[in-house]
């Protein structure tokens, strides 16, 4: 038996299942396959920061997820001592995405919200217990054969999207390689649940780096708590999960008997990021592209950002207003931005992970040269796009609100927005643009971002990620845009003017 969808995902995680909201929700026909048969009831990723709390609630997962969250008040490093070595605070309640700076959450809620959502979505079928068993080029798109409950079968599809973790079928089966940065080093995660209705140990993230033993304690959604151990040379992970050892590593930060464990596992903290993200119908998101450590909290948040990167762009091509190199600039304008993170997780690792007592003296003395005010700092603000938006453009459009009270992204949706001050000349813009730009009135903004955005400019155009394309004249905008939808460039910036 075979079947036809335009878009077939393997792994059906949060990445996953965005991608496949994203795309549902634009009229994508999706068969989006998982080889497990429910949500893993353990939580995972830990933390989300606010535009990717901004990208979940366009896929509809973020409301549910706010109420199985807690906002992360400081980021800390601190030594051996206790001593504050660096540290990082929000300038405020919320970002001027309108969700707050960090926010630590469970991740089962997500899944559940995310997959309640693609319910639905009448063109998406979600399959679990369905595996990918293998899957080869053929007439422009891919056909895959698929294990079932109730045996094997065909999908027909112009792309294959994996969506399949770090042991990614679909990135092997395509011969990709992974470039590894030189990251690998085992680590012991312990979740707990709090007794006793306690809702919260703390909420500060905190890195102990104490050459003794680095320790990660992190505050989870509302009455758990996550901790992290290094293991030590000689440890194996047997040695480090038996109870006893578990009680004996928590005592200095909390009472045992307060604690119910809920998962122990080791894990190997890696940093790959693979060489190749689109080879012709293949293309591969989150874990399956990129492997980071965990010290950014970064992981989950590069995956949401892949989805809501990618899915418009196949929508516009399956429906022929793009060409299909605008999938090549995919990898472009995603990678720098997961190098960038990548490698500040790696050198905080590094950080945190040193064992030597002598080279963590040396660190501590030149980080606590300076006054301790110094070394605490803003939440770490991540870049904007480099590529794929006009001079000027490229940062993350603010939430300024809604005449009627709801967010501007409940008003818009998963499209692109041209915000205006001259309501005629927008929708003659707009019709030149075949419906690929959805028109918005000029938004209330007590606070004057976008007016700092929009510099005097008349329009402003936001990309359905919501990255800013860039400000001008409207019908300039447009012209530009429908360019880099023909071309996947976004090189001229003199249109903008």
């Amino acid at each position: 038996m075979r079947e036809e969808a335009d878009v077939l995902i393997v792994g059906l995680g949060p990445v996953g299942a965005a991608l496949a909201v994203y795309l549902g929700s634009r009229g994508v026909s999706v068969i989006a396959i998982e080889r497990d048969t429910g949500v893993y009831p353990l939580p995972r990723a830990a933390h989300l920061d606010h535009e990717t709390m901004r990208l979940l609630h366009l896929a509809g997962g973020a409301e549910a997820v706010s109420k199985a969250s807690q906002p992360l008040s400081t980021y800390e490093f601190r030594n051996g001592a206790g001593e504050l070595l660096m540290g990082f605070r929000p300038e405020g309640d919320l970002a001027p995405t309108g969700w707050p700076a960090s926010s630590m959450f469970h991740q089962p809620t997500l899944e559940h919200a995310l997959r309640d959502r693609l319910g639905g979505i009448s063109c998406v079928s979600a399959r679990l217990g369905h595996a990918l068993s293998a899957y080869e080029e053929s007439g422009g798109g891919i056909v895959a054969t698929v294990a079932g409950p109730e045996g094997a079968y065909e999908v027909a599809a112009r792309f294959i999207i994996g969506c399949d973790g770090g042991n990614s079928m679909v990135r092997r089966i395509a011969g990709i390689a992974l470039d590894d940065l030189g990251f690998d080093e085992p680590w012991l995660v312990i979740d707990t649940v709090l007794k006793n209705g306690v809702t919260r140990l703390s909420t500060i993230g905190m890195q102990h780096c104490d050459p003794a033993r680095p320790v990660t304690s992190m505050p989870m959604a509302p009455g758990r708590h996550r901790w992290e151990f290094m293991l030590m040379p000689g440890e194996t992970p047997e040695e480090v999960s038996t109870d006893a050892k578990l009680a004996e590593l928590v005592a200095p930060f909390a009472d045992p008997a307060s604690l119910d464990i809920e998962r122990r596992a080791v894990y190997r903290f890696h940093a790959l990021i693979a060489k190749t993200w689109r080879k012709g119908p293949v293309l591969l998101a989150g874990d399956a592209a990129h492997q980071m450590p965990p010290f950014m909290g970064q992981g989950l948040c590069s995956g949401v950002r892949d989805a809501a990167n990618l899915a418009w762009k196949i929508e516009a091509v399956l429906r022929g207003r793009a060409e299909t190199a605008l999938l090549d600039s995919y990898q472009p304008e995603r990678e720098p931005h997961v190098r960038m993170i990548t490698g500040m997780a790696v050198m905080m690792g590094k950080l945190v992970c040193t064992q030597n007592a002598e080279e963590a003296a040396a660190r501590d003395a030149g980080m606590l040269a300076q006054p301790e005010a110094a070394r605490m700092n803003p939440m770490i603000g991540l870049d904007g796009l480099k590529s794929g938006v006009l001079a000027g453009g490229g940062s993350v459009c603010p939430e300024p609100g809604h005449e009627s009270g709801r967010r501007l992204d409940d008003e818009a949706g998963y499209a692109a927005l041209l915000i205006t001050r001259d309501a005629c000349a927008a929708s003659r813009a707009f019709g030149d643009a075949g419906g690929a730009v959805l028109l918005s009135a000029l938004l209330p903004d007590a606070e004057g971002r976008l007016a700092a955005l929009m510099q005097g400019a008349p329009a402003l155009l936001v990309r359905p990620d919501r990255y800013v394309f860039g400000a001008g004249e409207a019908p300039a905008l447009v012209a530009a845009w429908q360019a880099y939808l023909a071309t996947g460039l976004a090189e001229a910036p003199s249109a903008a003017a």
